[in-house]
């Protein structure tokens, strides 16, 4: 259920502002109001949704200091992480980027918005897993929550979806010839444009 719960906040089912209705939800779920409550102060924690007393749970909204600040963040921790990953870079390992990459290409093609949010995740993620350094890779992918369902807004337009899918390819590049200096420029131009493209969403 928590799971489920981090998914569709992440993917964007339930949107940023959107108030949380314990009742209607625990019903959809069919679960009690008891581990409802916990899964909620657990995404409280980790700041996916927020609570007012009197009003309750809706799901977290970021302001444009929070975005950059995790963004700011994401480029230290990933930085760390993608010298680490091409320093182990297997045969294997880059096969498992590419498969990702062919799923990116094909969600970006049939404008499938959630399966892009998913494939692009796994081509990420995929290449930090490959630093074999677990703790790092559990705080990036916890920062990549907080902004996972604004991400999954953007991906609506074919014209990002396009520029995504050029800058991992740039990125793969790198990453074939083992050049951790290319490979974290250019997935820094790629945070950074992201950070351009979510900037009006918080800022409406």
């Amino acid at each position: 259920m928590l799971g489920e719960l981090r998914r569709a906040i992440t993917t964007g089912r339930l949107r940023p502002g959107t108030p949380i209705r314990q009742d209607a939800l625990a019903e959809e779920l069919q679960v009690s109001r008891v581990p409802l409550r916990e899964a909620l102060k657990t995404l409280e924690a980790e700041g996916l949704v927020t609570y007012k007393p009197h009003k309750g749970y809706c799901v977290a909204m970021l302001s444009l200091d929070d975005l950059r600040e995790v963004y700011r963040i994401r480029e230290l921790l990933e930085e760390e992480a993608v010298r680490a990953a091409v320093a182990r870079l297997t045969d294997a390992d880059l096969g498992r980027i590419e498969a990702a990459q062919e799923e990116v290409e094909r969600a970006a093609a049939a404008g499938d918005v959630a399966a892009m949010a998913t494939a692009n995740r796994t081509f990420h993620m995929t290449l930090f897993d490959c630093a074999a350094m677990p703790r790092l890779a559990r705080l990036i992918r916890t920062l990549w929550d907080t902004t996972d369902a604004y991400r999954s807004m953007y991906y609506g337009d074919a014209g990002n979806r396009e520029r995504v899918v050029k800058e991992h390819r740039a990125a793969l590049d790198a990453l074939r010839r083992r050049s951790a200096d290319e490979a974290v420029s250019t997935l820094n131009v790629h945070r950074d444009r992201a950070v351009a493209e979510l900037e009006p969403l918080l800022d409406a």
